[in-house]
């Protein structure tokens, strides 16, 4: 309304309608940080207030974001940090308004640090979203103080508040959910497309961690005897992750034998931390691996100590993706055994063709040579021509007994094998998935053996090496050469396998791109360094010379 000199003159009416429009105007905001600003503001305007503030309190009660307005930058920045809500703060109640008049005046009020502007009055109020408080809101130096029509508008405002911070929470997670299927279907369609393991579940820790706003997702799979080990690592610090290993009694394998997700507020909070280099960090989201009822590992996503804390919608869809992450274990796995089986299949084939021809052809041979030779003789023909022909004979028969053992061995292809004929049969069985044959050089105290090596030397080194480290040996040599063939790109690759009193020592070299070491070290190359690190030995990656990748892995005997 107007006076007769026509100066306006604020009135009950105008004060409603600006808070309406106020309210209004904030319940409209789908942002969630500019909604907060937005009330701060309001309040701050209506109340005709010089200082205006909110705090948002996290599960604890403490301050963990602070939305403020009327102070000026330079005066926001010599303020260490936002009120941890003791003295004055701590007296509003949870359900209704606070007015302080004379600040200095009340009990619980106790004094400025050198560094805040000083304060005459306050009015606070709870913020309360499902009867919690959300929030406090703080208003301070009005002129003339703080009166009931100004806690009752507030309150009014603070209601608002709570809603449009419910409605930026609903968009949120209708914005995030959109998100999640989006990675849901990323990952099926590169699990349709047969997607390798480690490539599908590095896909999986990318995707999850981008999509959950984390700065660190792990991957956490079972290594060797009962050691869980995170061998899939994306983010920040990713490199220092892999081959972390994590404890019975730790929260990871606990998830995994429940089969249960959950979330942490903090690492750093946390009283108990069996792995230090998860200390730093912020909120924490566990979602297991699940196949058939059974854990096959657990995912970790890792937020900072400045980011949000997950909560239950976020361990929702985590966990419906771990179950993928569970899927292309299963089909990678699935994949492997009918690789075993073809390869079975191929043996067994072998195994006749080598019995139904090779064998019957050479007998049949034998038997012309022998009908020649008994021909020869009963014509007195030259003796030397009789040897030759019992040279030919002897050297059919070692040829049928020779043929005989490779089909024994190709049925039985890991009963009473020495490591030595084991490496030879990794080497042979490479050249499918290279396209080429691999060289393959043992060697004993530093001499390289002969295809044709005694028994007695090939006994020597299962006894150096003992049954444990002999499958070991075998292993690293299948992942080399595998990798090589799926990553590498190569024309060539040697695996040099050197045994001593003292030493074991398997090198794989190709000519190829090269593996990175955040990729190469993931899944079966971490699993490789385990089984050193259990015989007291190392395992290494390195760049060729030139080119390609040198695997080296070691371990003492003795």
């Amino acid at each position: 309304m107007t006076n007769p000199i026509g100066y306006h003159i604020p009135s009950a009416t105008d004060s409603t309608s600006g808070l309406f429009d106020s309210a209004l105007a904030l319940t409209s905001r789908l942002d969630l940080t500019e909604a907060l600003q937005e009330f701060v503001e309001a309040a701050r305007r209506l109340t005709d207030a010089k200082y205006a503030a909110l705090g948002i309190l996290g599960s604890r009660g403490e301050t963990v974001a602070f939305h403020f307005s009327g102070m000026e930058v330079n005066e926001a920045e010599r303020l260490p940090h936002p009120p941890h809500g003791h003295g004055v703060f701590a007296e509003i109640p949870v359900d209704a308004p606070l007015i302080i008049n004379d600040l200095a005046s009340h009990p619980a009020f106790q004094g400025w640090p050198s560094y805040h502007p000083r304060m005459k009055n306050f009015l606070g109020v709870p913020v309360r979203i499902h009867e919690q408080v959300y929030g406090r809101l703080y208003l301070t130096d009005k002129e003339g103080g703080f009166d009931d029509e100004d806690s009752a508008n507030m309150v009014m405002l603070a209601n608002a508040a709570a809603i449009a911070v419910q409605n930026s929470r609903l968009y949120a997670e209708s914005e995030d959910r959109a998100a999640w299927i989006a990675v849901s279907q990323a990952i099926t369609t590169a699990l349709l497309e047969g997607t390798d393991e480690e490539e599908a579940l590095e896909l999986i820790a990318k995707k999850m961690r981008i999509v959950s706003k984390s700065c660190t997702a792990l991957i956490i799979l079972p290594s060797v005897g009962d050691a869980w080990v995170c061998e899939i690592a994306d983010g920040y610090d990713a490199e220092n992750m892999i081959g972390l290993e994590f404890p019975p009694e730790g929260r990871a394998q606990t998830v995994i034998r429940e089969g249960s997700g959950v979330v942490v507020d903090s690492m750093t909070r946390t009283r108990t931390m069996r792995i230090p280099a998860l200390r730093g960090y912020g909120p924490a989201l566990y979602a297991p691996m699940i196949v058939q009822g059974v854990g096959a590992g657990v995912i970790v996503l890792l937020r900072s100590r400045n980011q949000p804390e997950f909560d239950l919608a976020d361990l929702a869809m985590a966990e419906s993706v771990s179950k993928q992450a569970a899927l292309a274990l299963e089909l990678a796995s699935a994949r492997h055994a009918q690789d075993v089986a073809t390869q079975i299949d191929e043996r067994a084939k072998i195994g006749r063709d080598l019995h139904d021809l090779a064998i019957q052809q050479l007998f049949a041979t034998g038997m012309q040579i022998t009908a020649i030779r008994e021909d020869l003789e009963s014509k007195d023909a030259p003796s030397d021509v009789v040897d030759l022909l019992n040279q030919a004979i002897e050297s059919v028969d070692e040829s049928v007994k020779e043929i005989r053992h490779i089909v024994r061995r190709l049925r039985e292809p890991d009963a009473n094998v020495v490591v030595v004929e084991r490496l030879r049969r990794e080497a042979s069985l490479a050249r499918t998935s290279l396209g080429f044959a691999p060289s393959l050089i043992i060697s004993l105290h530093g001499q390289a053996l002969p295809s044709d090596t005694d028994n007695e030397t090939v006994a020597e080194i299962d006894n150096l090496v003992g049954a444990d480290i002999a499958d070991d040996i075998v292993a690293v040599a299948r992942e080399g050469l595998s990798n090589a063939a799926r990553h590498a790109k190569a024309s060539s690759v040697s695996v040099t396998v050197g045994v001593d009193e003292s030493e074991v020592r398997i090198t794989v070299a190709d000519d190829g791109v090269g593996l990175s070491p955040s990729r190469a070290r993931r899944s079966g190359l971490a699993n490789l360094a385990a089984r050193a690190r259990r015989h007291g030995g190392g395992f290494e990656l390195a760049r060729g010379e030139q080119r390609g990748a040198v695997v080296q892995w070691w371990v003492p005997l003795g």
